[in-house]
């Protein structure tokens, strides 16, 4: 996400500083934006104070895929914790309207549906994913601290399921994984019975709805949810890639993980109203435009 970010914000005109520690990004993402003029990068990691001058500050920092936040848990929480405290730091010091790149998780295994931004959410604070999902929901506690203690100028958007080229391959996310399996003929992976739900947006549709609430007033702070309000169960998601791919793999099912939500679909209404947004990128050619990706940089 961070990539097309910068894409976008360098085509819109901006200076554009990007600060990464790459445990999960990679550099050959950026690569086509090294020596252009509006565009600078910087070695990081956000758990540690950072001394910049900007007037706008995205924080999308903190590994998103079960596989990566899994692997330090500590890690993930001082990121997301801790990384907001430095960068809600450093947009007080330079007066800098911020946004914070949340979650759907914040929502956890939801008991309403679709999820509206109303909706607290139903959250295991001492399971497997809680490093990410409590992570989350403290970083916004913190954004509206600051709005309310320092009268920050903050944004929180909270992201559903986001894919598109340069997802990592090994990332352990549905779309990714499904992919992967399917170039590679191998048997498609599905856990629990693949009735369960997830809504799947296109990354330059969230890009847009990013860039629209950076751009919105300072009396609107969110949260907002950005998301496809389109569901699927895992199952039509498997058979979809099969037929973009023409695979031959099979499916498989194996027991679904602690915690893993069943339904996840957001309700966009904020974002409609408040931003005019709207998602326009169907799932057939946001997945086409992502298997082409996968084929070019991992089977050729």
């Amino acid at each position: 996400m961070g990539s097309h970010l910068c894409d976008r914000l360098i085509k819109d005109g901006h200076d554009v500083l990007c600060v990464d520690n790459f445990f999960t990004g990679s550099k050959t993402n950026i690569a086509h934006l090294m020596g252009k003029t509006h565009f600078e990068l910087m070695r990081h990691d956000v758990t540690f104070p950072l001394y910049v001058e900007v007037n706008q500050i995205f924080n999308l920092a903190c590994p998103a895929s079960p596989v990566f936040y899994q692997q330090d848990p500590v890690q993930t929480t001082k990121t997301s914790v801790h990384g907001a405290i430095n960068m809600l730091g450093l947009a007080k010091r330079v007066r800098a309207k911020i946004l914070q790149a949340s979650t759907s998780e914040v929502y956890g295994d939801p008991e309403v549906h679709p999820q509206p931004e109303a909706y607290w959410g139903k959250v295991n604070p001492i399971g497997f994913r809680s490093c990410y999902d409590e992570g989350k929901r403290c970083a916004e506690t913190l954004f509206f601290d600051y709005w309310r203690q320092h009268q920050l100028q903050i944004k929180v958007v909270r992201i559903f399921n986001t894919y598109g080229p340069r997802m990592q391959p090994n990332d352990g996310r549905v779309v990714s994984n499904f992919i992967m399996q399917a170039l590679s003929n191998e048997d498609i992976t599905i856990y629990g019975s693949g009735e369960q739900t997830r809504s799947f947006c296109y990354v330059t549709d969230l890009i847009e709805a990013m860039v629209r609430t950076m751009n919105t007033g300072p009396d609107f702070t969110g949260p907002v949810n950005i998301g496809n309000p389109v569901e699927f169960t895992m199952i039509e998601l498997a058979e979809l890639v099969l037929r973009l791919t023409r695979s031959k793999s099979k499916l498989i099912f194996k027991e679904l993980p602690q915690d893993d939500p069943k339904q996840r679909k957001p309700d966009i209404q904020v974002a409609t109203n408040k931003l005019d947004w709207a998602p326009k990128v169907s799932l057939n050619d946001g997945l086409l435009e992502t298997v082409n990706f996968f084929k070019k940089n991992y089977f050729n």
